[in-house]
């Protein structure tokens, strides 16, 4: 009770400001926020979200009192055209000429960052446990491998998985032609699907460390931020990006048109730009600094994968009415088991 009643005196009397950040899980290093909690005498509540279309539904639904977001380059222009997000004040955010202009060549639906700061360009891969498949090549295909079948699983994302497999058929990520669409989801759903013990994006780390999964589409930093106390397993897992297939994405930063702390928010998103805490982010998470230039004198690694792995990948788009064959594919076929 004493307990209790300190713990409530101390709640009380915390009367920061507060940033409502809701975010991926696994994507922003506590000391990163701690140290920005220090600097500017503000709390942060973070929430995490698994993939973009729960962020959105939550959002839509009701899910306000956030500030910032951090959805993927295809929701932003969505995001936009509902009306969702603020217009930045460039003069709060002179960190911004730290961004990569490739970056922003490739960022499409809003290369003059009017809504958006890119906050990572990466791409998702395979993860393996050499010690349990010692042979394999380094393809999409392995998720045809009947061998494995019950171990292994993908993400539970849409446009990720539907996106590697009509790339893997020659396809773009962004068709918007129903035929290929079609013939993705076909492929998924007869030589990926049966093989999987199922599609998982938030609880793919925990189940590999416990060895109930030995091949996982995910990004990297999930899987090895739950094992890097595994010596041995660490040393069995590799992780590669099937060369030439499979798309990119770029994640950013908004700030929610209803947010009460505008101001605050450009903060953070200005402090991340910091070519030292970049970089902190960066090799927290085994990450090459991808968007930040001046970070990269800064990132000490390893990483997990190259900036020239990346290069050349397609990044998904907004297809607007088109993302209903999507929709269809995904969730009325692939998701439903038909």
């Amino acid at each position: 009770m004493i307990a209790l009643a300190a713990l409530i005196l101390i709640s009380s009397c915390d009367r920061r400001q507060r940033l409502h950040i809701y975010n991926w899980s696994y994507y922003t290093p506590q000391s990163v926020i701690e140290q920005f909690e220090k600097e500017f005498n503000v709390r942060v509540v973070y929430d995490e979200f698994d993939s973009n279309e729960i962020m959105f539904a939550k959002l839509r639904s009701g899910g306000t009192g956030y500030d910032i977001v951090f959805p993927s380059g295809d929701y932003v222009p969505i995001m936009v055209q509902h009306d969702m997000l603020a217009r930045l004040d460039r003069s709060l955010l002179p960190n911004l000429r730290n961004i990569d202009p490739k970056v922003l060549e490739m960022a499409i639906y809003d290369p003059r960052m009017e809504y958006s700061v890119p906050y990572y360009w990466g791409a998702a891969g395979i993860i393996v446990n050499t010690a349990r498949v010692p042979d394999f090549e380094e393809c999409w295909s392995i998720f045809a491998r009947t061998d494995l079948r019950g171990r292994m699983t993908m993400l539970d994302d849409m446009r990720e998985v539907l996106g590697v497999a009509l790339e893997y058929l020659g396809y773009s990520v962004n068709s918007i032609n129903p035929r290929e669409i079609a013939e993705a989801r076909d492929l998924v759903n007869t030589q990926w699907r049966p093989n999987l013990a199922k599609f998982d994006s938030d609880t793919i780390g925990v189940a590999y460390a416990n060895g109930e999964f030995w091949v996982v589409h995910t990004f990297a930093e999930v899987v090895f931020l739950e094992i890097l106390d595994d010596e041995q397993l660490m040393k069995d897992t590799v992780f590669f990006i099937p060369e030439g297939v499979g798309p990119a994405f770029i994640d950013n930063m908004v700030i929610l048109k209803d947010s009460k702390n505008m101001e605050l928010a450009h903060k953070f998103i200005d402090f991340i730009h910091r070519p030292e805490i970049y970089a902190e982010f960066c090799d927290d998470f085994g990450f090459p600094a991808t968007v930040n230039i001046p970070a990269r004198r800064y990132v000490q690694g390893p990483f997990w994968y190259e900036i020239d792995d990346l290069l050349g990948r397609e990044l998904p788009q907004d297809l607007g009415t088109a993302m209903e064959y999507y929709n269809n594919a995904w969730f009325n076929s692939i998701r439903m088991g038909n």
